[in-house]
């Protein structure tokens, strides 16, 4: 069945007050579309917390800098609602940006210290446009649970941050990176790949397995299992934007992963022109 689409604020409201009076809990899934199988699996999981399913499609331009990629940013409306549908969202939000930024609009959030370094450096104001837009979408709908993936590790993060500190009283649910076969990401971002691009791109997910890999015989020190990613993107011709281990929850950088402290390995490189994002974690 194709899910209601709501376009205006004032639709949602409505929707969302016509769910509370039947009782029934909301789980939000927010995307800028262009759906793959990362999105979908956050969307069934958010049939299973919750009686309903919503999902937002909204390309938030206050994320993107100057330089970004706002306006070639892949959109495919039609058929993210079908898959949409196909994964059990009842509601689809699908706002113009004047709506969710109409004229006079003064306010924004920004989170501290999970949002400084690793794309936070690289990407000035872009954390602040996403806490911004999520803290209004997870005021707008009340969700019981909101959803979103792990790939975008600190943005999660960040999300979390500003969950708790604002008492917003919304579980925030993180899932795991789901991969192509080959051990790609899964990222909206991947079809401006070349094919060439593409088998190069593998080099990010390869090398953070060498670096667990290495982990798990022995070597904790961070200097070492990051020289380990740095090689293989080099190898594979990406750029590297960074590679760094960091505490899993602080995102602080580490010197050496140690028993007890959750470890993230995180690492943005480009291919070609594609800046491609991504983690896991390490040791345990």
């Amino acid at each position: 069945m194709a899910p209601l689409v709501l376009r205006t604020v004032a639709e949602t409201v409505a929707w969302v007050e016509s769910l509370r009076r039947s009782g029934r809990s909301l789980a939000l899934v927010p995307t800028m579309g262009y759906l793959h199988e990362g999105h979908l699996s956050l969307m069934r999981e958010g049939r299973r917390r919750a009686d309903v399913v919503a999902a937002s499609i909204f390309v938030n331009p206050t994320q993107f800098g100057p330089n970004e990629d706002l306006s070639r940013y892949p959109r495919d409306l039609e058929g993210d609602l079908a898959k949409c549908a196909s994964a059990g969202a009842e509601a689809v939000f699908t706002p113009e940006p004047a709506e969710m930024y109409p004229p006079g609009f003064q306010t924004s959030v920004t989170v501290g210290e999970v949002s400084q370094g690793l794309c936070g450096a690289r990407r000035p104001g872009h954390f602040q446009g996403v806490a911004t837009v999520v803290t209004k979408l997870l005021c707008l709908f009340k969700p019981r649970v909101a959803l979103f993936g792990e790939k975008d590790y600190q943005q999660l993060q960040v999300i979390r941050a500003l969950e708790r500190d604002l008492c917003l009283g919304v579980e925030i649910v993180g899932m795991p990176t789901v991969r192509e076969p080959d051990g790609l990401a899964m990222s909206s971002r991947n079809a401006y790949l070349s094919p060439e691009e593409r088998h190069r791109a593998l080099a990010l997910s390869r090398g953070m397995a060498a670096a667990q890999a290495l982990c798990q015989r022995g070597t904790r020190e961070a200097a070492a299992l990051v020289d380990v990613v740095r090689r293989e993107l080099a190898a594979a011709g990406l750029r590297e934007d960074y590679v760094e281990l960091v505490d899993a929850t602080s995102l602080k950088p580490l010197s050496a992963v140690t028993p007890g402290q959750p470890a993230r390995m995180i690492v943005a490189a480009f291919a070609g022109k594609t800046r491609l994002i991504d983690n896991q974690p390490i040791g345990g």
